[in-house]
């Protein structure tokens, strides 16, 4: 028997020790390159209102394949020569597979296996489908106090707890818990007042902390059980937005957001960009290029499900794409 917490936290890692995750999902990297520019364009504005410290950190966290980071090193390079000779590129990955890929493209980087083992200085970190992957443990609401959810040969089971800071809920509720999610923010604020620099965290869930079970898996493009054949799936759950939000607050840092990814991208420019790349490709290959665009952006697709949350030391100003 194991917790919910433990048993996602060793499903993931054999899973990505041994599955290539993009024949299973695809991120907003791979969907389109205009995603990684306007992010390294993003870095670059930030870094200039940082005071453009040299050297800066340019972070990311689960960097896929390294597409994300090619891209935003390319389009930085293009407007922001002295941002690209400043930044030095370091990458928190575990798995050797994607280490792999990611050094085909972003060759100059320096890996990590955990964001503690970064070097000091100003950082700029992005972390795309990141946190979504990050073990969470599960809270039943049973009579009048809580149980909390371990598995055992596929199948759920429960033990009676004392669950942490959980309001309140009708029986039956599910309350879901990050510990690790939060532990991230709480670093990264502590480090970002000290240091100076931002965070920009991209992923899906609620705007505000809710309750119901968010747990879910992929197998080969298709919704797979998550407790069934550990390590054969990628498992993920909701992020809540607000408990890292408070969480970093707490730590000193300033939080914007979260806004919907839709209005953030749109905010940097998507469509603008979109549209001056797609004239200078074939007919066929430029609808693809606004296609993916509205798949990141539109309510009903990516653009409100997925959100941007950003993390900066108290002196920055609001980030772009974060405008009241």
């Amino acid at each position: 028997m194991e917790r919910l917490d433990d048993f996602m936290a060793r499903a993931n890692a054999a899973y990505y020790a041994t599955h290539d995750p993009y024949a299973d999902f695809t991120t907003s990297p791979e969907i389109t390159q205009v995603f990684g520019e306007l992010l390294g364009l993003w870095a670059a504005v930030t870094w200039q209102a940082m005071g453009q410290p040299d050297p800066v950190l340019l972070v990311e966290c689960g960097p896929g394949r390294g597409t994300l980071m090619a891209d935003a090193l390319r389009a930085a390079g293009g407007v922001a020569a002295p941002f690209r000779a400043a930044l030095q590129v370091h990458l928190v990955e575990t798995s050797s597979r994607l280490r792999a890929q990611q050094a085909a493209r972003v060759p100059d980087a320096t890996w990590h296996d955990t964001l503690e083992d970064m070097p000091p200085g100003s950082m700029l970190l992005i972390a795309n489908e990141f946190l979504d992957a990050l073990p969470i443990r599960q809270f039943v609401r049973r009579g009048a106090g809580w149980a909390e959810r371990f598995v055992v040969a596929g199948e759920f089971t429960e033990r009676p707890a004392a669950a942490p800071h959980l309001d309140a809920a009708d029986e039956g509720a599910i309350i879901e818990l990050c510990e690790s999610a939060r532990a991230v923010a709480e670093h990264v604020a502590r480090r970002l007042v000290r240091d100076g620099g931002a965070a920009l965290f991209l992923d899906y869930g609620p705007a505000e902390s809710a309750p119901g079970d968010s747990l879910q898996a992929l197998q080969a493009g298709r919704p797979a059980s998550p407790l069934v054949e550990p390590g054969s799936a990628d498992i993920t759950a909701h992020v809540d937005f607000a408990a890292l939000a408070r969480v970093a607050r707490a730590a000193g840092a300033v939080v914007h957001g979260p806004v919907p990814q839709g209005l953030f991208l749109t905010r940097l420019g998507l469509f603008q960009r979109t549209g001056r790349l797609a004239q200078t490709q074939p007919p066929l290959r430029a609808a693809a290029l606004v296609q993916a665009a509205q798949r990141l952006a539109e309510p009903d697709r990516m653009g409100r499900l997925f959100k941007a949350l950003a993390i900066c030391h108290p002196a920055l100003p609001c980030p772009a794409g974060f405008e009241p």
